[in-house]
């Protein structure tokens, strides 16, 4: 028997809505190149960086002799500079001890050999440096956004920071770590970029890539990387960062180019240069830079191994288990360095300014008058920018997941090699000038911000012109408040009150 289908009762009902289909969660955007092209003005963007770089050298010369005495470290390291003169090696006295690598210490020595061995001969190579610096965060800054503009921008911001001015104007070792950290890192972009343009110049790639022989500016940056470690030995975190860093930007380059197996491609092809260039010329480079030490009749632990004989290897040369044993020592003064410190702070307070440095506060001075007058030298970021760093991280990240952005990458890949590193010893005794070799890449990431302010290039006219303002705005108030505390950064005599309208933090005193 036949079963009849039931009767429909809507035949003439108008058709109703086509099914709703799931919602999904919207696709990643595709992995490829976004990389700005660069803009045509080479010759005047490299004006523009130039004459910044001079303007900051000679703002930091200007009365860079005064105090004319030892502030802070420069209690070691001028010192040992000038053993360096004197010697070719660090002299061992006995009472003192040694525990950074010698190249920034030759650096200062430079100076003291030009100048004499008095304030402005050991502070001129960190002005030096520091300006240098500024031109080359000018370089970067352009190549990673595509915009002279952007690029300047980022270098004024840097020439404006009252840390940078401060340490651009001492003694210390912590400019020099921060120049050579920016230049390997922008001689790796510059490779990236050419291994890029190659490939894409070789389409359609074969399905193992091919070789590209000797990269130069991939060996450039492990030459500085390895300057880096022979100044502090906190530069070995940029290296090994960016040595991996580099290594993706190899598959990235072959995945765009539709090889099909890019990891693969990019370790065949990539890694026994880069095992080269970032591993043994740095290698080369920190064992060139210790010449003098090994050359050295006087200097510190080089006859260990003659003083200890039950240590030998037949196949190791004394020479090197001294100095092997040196850096054991070093190794364990600075893993285990807990000694409190009135001026000592956390990696968690230093994008805050939570704790400056105060590097020189004579007492006792007076004007014609009689009234206090008090000349502080005071080592503290221009706060308009320092307060933006952390805000800028966060933007920094949304560019990340939302855009793949690979000038964010560059940016948190150098904040977590100079800046979250230090979180993994928090009981060690640490400084806020710690943050030198990553203070340029915080200002990157607030030009990034500022990138996004501005707009695109093809934005509507009025759209860039808001843009315009508001980052000209922002670089003019960063401006305004370095000026306003210049007083305090350079040891500029200041009334109690004028000093005290600039303590904007109980802990800043």
């Amino acid at each position: 028997m036949a079963v009849l289908a039931p009767e429909r009762t809507d035949a003439g009902d108008p058709p109703g809505p086509p099914p709703r289909a799931p919602r999904r969660l919207p696709l990643p955007r595709p992995r490829v190149d976004r990389t700005p092209p660069l803009p045509g003005d080479r010759l005047l963007s490299w004006v523009l960086a130039g004459v910044l770089g001079v303007l900051t050298l000679v703002s930091r010369l200007v009365g860079i002799g005064y105090p004319d005495t030892l502030l802070f470290d420069e209690a070691y390291y001028p010192p040992e500079a000038h053993d360096l003169l004197t010697w070719g090696h660090e002299y061992n006295r006995g009472y003192t001890f040694i525990v950074h690598p010698p190249l920034g210490k030759w650096f200062i020595a430079a100076g003291e050999g030009l100048f004499g061995y008095d304030s402005f001969g050991w502070r001129f190579p960190s002005a030096v440096a520091g300006a240098v610096s500024v031109v080359v965060l000018v370089r970067l800054a352009r190549r990673l956004t595509g915009s002279t503009l952007l690029g300047v921008v980022a270098g004024l911001l840097l020439a404006l920071d009252g840390f940078q001015f401060t340490v651009s104007r001492i003694g210390l070792l912590d400019v020099f770590l921060q120049v050579l950290v920016l230049g390997a890192v922008a001689c790796l972009v510059v490779d990236r970029d050419r291994v890029r343009a190659r490939v894409r110049a070789s389409l359609p790639v074969p399905a193992t890539g091919f070789r590209l022989g000797p990269r130069g500016w991939r060996i450039a940056a492990g030459f500085l990387f390895g300057c880096a470690c022979s100044v502090k030995w906190s530069g070995l975190y940029f290296l090994a960062f960016f040595a991996v860093l580099s290594l993706f930007w190899d598959r990235a380059a072959w995945r765009a180019a539709g090889v099909p197996r890019p990891t693969a491609t990019a370790l065949r092809r990539g890694l026994p240069g880069a095992t080269w260039a970032l591993a043994a010329v740095p290698v080369l480079t920190y064992l060139a830079s210790f010449t003098g030490w090994f050359l050295g009749e006087t200097a510190q632990g080089r006859w260990w191994a003659q003083r200890n004989p039950e240590t030998a290897v037949p196949w190791v040369p004394d020479a090197l288990r001294s100095w092997w044993h040196m850096h054991v020592e070093w190794w364990g003064f600075h893993n285990g360095l807990s000694t409190p410190h009135p001026w000592e702070s956390g990696p968690w307070t230093w994008l805050v300014n939570g704790r400056p440095i105060l590097l020189w506060n004579p007492q006792g001075l007076t004007d014609e008058s009689g009234a206090q007058v008090i000349r502080y030298i005071l080592m503290v970021g221009t706060p308009t920018l320092w307060l933006a760093f952390a805000p800028a991280l966060v933007w920094l990240l949304w560019r990340i997941v939302a855009r793949r952005d690979p000038a964010s990458v560059l940016v948190a890949v150098a904040v977590a090699a100079g800046w979250g590193t230090w979180f993994l010893n928090p009981e060690r005794t640490m400084f806020a000038f710690y943050t030198a070799p990553v203070l340029p890449f915080f200002v990157l990431a607030v030009t990034l911000v500022l990138q996004d302010v501005l707009g695109r290039p093809g934005a509507a006219p009025g759209r860039r012109t808001v843009g315009l303002a508001a980052v000209s705005g922002y670089v003019a108030v960063v401006a305004g408040t370095f000026a306003f505390f210049y007083p305090v950064l350079a040891g500029r005599p200041l009334p109690h009150a004028e000093w005290l309208l600039r303590m904007w933090f109980p802990s800043w005193f």
